[in-house]
């Protein structure tokens, strides 16, 4: 598809990249990325994706705007709280690049549920903050064949991990294999506001390499960062043959 002069002066800065070029801006243009979660890692991510070209993206989450989220969920405002996450980052990501259509699902998403939600889309990001949700985007995602970009927070930390890029691919619970009886999350441990912008963005990086083709993702590895330190590392992770998802 060729591009017309507004998108060539737009995408300028991704046409020069010989990884990118022509070929990957109209992959973007042509991809369809679902995110769960609206929130501190989602909100980031979408930014990035919508800003790059992705030509559909559906935000998955039935929270509404709080206070507390203005620390770190920069896409939104504070004329816009009670108001739904999912439709306020939805016309702020179509405002942003008119080349991004978004479809705002306000429902959260269970086992029950998650195949449907999640089926007919080229990657899936998973910003959420509890295992249930993660475990039920892992199973659909190995399910449907769509890879996953996951990413976590906790006080200081970041994680990152692309699974289920092909059948030999970890997946998630390869990762973690029961949730944990004390779980983590945001309100209960707090978190550094700009760690979630950097989480965000890796995660954006991720789903436009797996687009493009560009590079190599984070399939079998798993990224973590430690702000306090400002010292990052990556780490090798293999499919667990024991695993109560995939294992043969």
């Amino acid at each position: 598809m060729a591009l017309t002069p507004e998108q060539i002066d737009r995408y300028a800065r991704h046409l020069t990249l010989r990884e990118i070029g022509g070929a990957g801006q109209n992959a973007l243009l042509g991809a369809r990325v679902v995110i769960v979660g609206a929130g501190g890692l989602g909100g980031p991510a979408g930014l990035y994706l919508a800003a790059a070209g992705v030509g559909h993206m559906t935000l998955i989450d039935d929270d509404v705007v709080e206070a507390s989220n203005l620390q770190r969920q920069i896409q939104f405002t504070p004329s816009e709280m009670g108001a739904g996450k999912v439709e306020a980052m939805g016309s702020y990501l179509e405002a942003l690049n008119s080349d991004c259509k978004v479809s705002s699902i306000a429902q959260r998403l269970t086992a029950e549920n998650a195949a449907n939600l999640l089926e007919n889309h080229d990657v899936i990001l998973d910003g959420t903050d509890n295992f249930t949700a993660r475990f039920a985007v892992n199973a659909s995602s190995r399910a449907l064949g769509i890879p996953l970009v996951s990413g976590a927070l906790g006080r200081f930390d970041l994680q990152l991990g692309v699974f289920n890029t092909s059948g030999a691919s970890p997946c998630y619970r390869c990762f973690v294999a029961e949730a944990p009886m004390d779980e983590e999350n945001c309100a209960t441990h707090g978190v550094l506001g700009a760690i979630a912008g950097m989480g965000g963005s890796m995660m954006a990086m991720e789903a436009i390499k797996l687009i493009t083709g560009a590079g190599e993702v984070l399939d079998g590895r798993l990224y973590m960062f430690d702000a306090l330190r400002a010292e990052g590392r990556t780490i090798a992770l293999a499919r667990d043959p024991n695993c109560a998802l995939c294992r043969d």
